[in-house]
């Protein structure tokens, strides 16, 4: 019997967070898993039921458009969650809450410079453990230039400088278009063989 896997994505209106799920898809979900995505919207000073409706709204249209780049993944079960932070500065304990009440496996989560990693890391020395799962911070790759073609960087830069122990930070360049597959071929192509000639020797 396959184990049935609860992941969770953190939706962000930023680009590293759609490069998060996209990792996710190529590198992690298997057949049977739920991915959840879930988006916490800051909650609104005001006390208007307008503003707060609003901006409801505008997360599930932000979680829909993450939806869309999951459907073209076959077989992929995807659920959404819009819930309000308690406080505007208490989004990160929000997701941390909810992350739990799921019972998910693993979090993924688009790291960037205002992450909300960064506050949990400071009120909780094990984010892991506070999160009671698997965390994997996606960092957004830099353009690279066109002589260096490695998609996997290890070391941590001035904006991860901080204690992540237990958080697996993965910057991965993420394919846009999957290569066809090449038939393989019984006789190579003649004009693919190199023909050396030896000098010949003076005498």
């Amino acid at each position: 019997m396959v184990d049935v896997r609860k992941i969770v994505v953190v939706v962000e209106e930023v680009e590293a967070a759609k490069t998060a799920l996209q990792w996710a898809l190529h590198n992690l979900i298997r057949y049977e898993d739920i991915i959840t995505l879930l988006h916490v919207y800051p909650s609104s000073r005001s006390k208007s039921k307008k503003k707060a409706r609003l901006l409801r709204l505008n997360g599930f249209q932000l979680a829909l458009s993450f939806k869309d780049i999951c459907n073209n993944f076959p077989n992929t079960k995807v659920e959404i969650i819009v819930t309000e932070g308690d406080q505007e500065d208490q989004v990160g304990a929000k997701i941390a809450a909810m992350v739990r009440e799921i019972g998910a496996s693993s979090l993924v989560v688009g790291l960037h410079d205002h992450s909300f990693l960064y506050k949990l890391a400071m009120a909780h020395e094990d984010i892991a453990n506070n999160l009671n799962c698997r965390v994997l911070a996606i960092k957004q790759p830099h353009p690279l230039p066109v002589r260096k073609k490695t998609n996997v960087v290890t070391a941590l830069d001035s904006s991860t400088n901080m204690d992540f122990s237990q958080i697996e930070i993965a910057r991965l360049l993420v394919p846009d278009i999957t290569p066809p597959k090449i038939p393989y071929r019984i006789c190579p192509s003649p004009t693919a063989i190199i023909w050396r000639s030896r000098k010949s020797r003076r005498k």
